[in-house]
């Protein structure tokens, strides 16, 4: 699976930082760290398409599990690790530090939904059962993919990280993203914690609207609130996100 994934990686050395992006993204979103990285971690990091996203090959059934299982072969034997998810990407990051505990030595866990309605499934049902749009021009699906992206506002159209969320057939275009995605479903989160046999924080922008303070502090492991950002607070504010994972190097 590994093969399929397609992946964005710089440094040298250990531990490996992994990178996971949220539901709708690429690891493109991460494009304003190599220089931070560099200057302040000190070995290897990958920022991989999850799978169905971007340049990564989709799975016939999305499940946690099954994100981890893919991101998993990306880790080498024996190697120490420090995991960043963002949204989806933290929830998978808690499933594969379950799957490899014998490297990862800590996982940070950005702008999780951790309390879903069931109108919020249906409406996650519906966006998985809908078909590809395809857009006459690259900006309209660059618009599209911001919003789904929840970037709308934090990077341009132009911006060269959307390219990685879209698909040109020859004059028309759509967003790389296999919508099935959205059928991935609730994460257990109580079971998926307690299931983590390494340290874990669970952070949040201050103006998050996908989660609250109290949320994240009934889960009974240690919380961050960031200051000034909302969900994509690695976007928005790259050193104040760093500084979460700081303690696990």
């Amino acid at each position: 699976m590994a093969a399929d994934l397609r992946v964005l990686q710089g440094g040298t050395g250990s531990p490996l930082l992994v990178l996971l992006h949220g539901l709708g993204a690429t690891g493109d979103v991460w494009s304003g760290w190599p220089g931070l990285l560099g200057r302040r971690w000190p070995g290897r990091w990958i920022a991989p398409d999850l799978p169905g996203h971007g340049g990564s090959a989709p799975l016939t059934r999305y499940t946690f599990d099954g994100l981890a299982a893919a991101v998993a072969e990306l880790i080498p034997p024996d190697a120490p690790a420090v995991v960043l998810g963002h949204s989806l990407g933290g929830v998978v990051a808690l499933a594969l530090a379950a799957r490899r505990s014998t490297e990862v030595r800590g996982v940070v866990g950005l702008g999780i939904k951790v309390v879903w309605s069931d109108e919020d499934l249906r409406r996650a049902r519906a966006l998985a059962e809908r078909p590809r749009a395809w857009y006459s021009t690259r900006a309209e699906a660059a618009a599209r993919y911001l919003r789904v992206a929840g970037l709308d506002g934090l990077l341009a159209a132009d911006d060269p990280a959307v390219d990685a969320g879209l698909v040109r057939r020859d004059d028309r275009w759509r967003l790389a993203l296999d919508p099935a995605a959205f059928g991935v479903g609730r994460p257990d989160m109580p079971g998926l914690l307690a299931g983590c046999p390494v340290p874990v924080v669970l952070a949040r922008g201050v103006d998050d609207p996908m989660n609250t303070d109290e949320q994240l502090s009934a889960l009974d492991v240690p919380t961050a609130t960031l200051a000034g950002v909302g969900h994509n607070a690695h976007v928005q504010d790259p050193e104040q996100t760093f500084a979460l994972v700081e303690p696990f190097r």
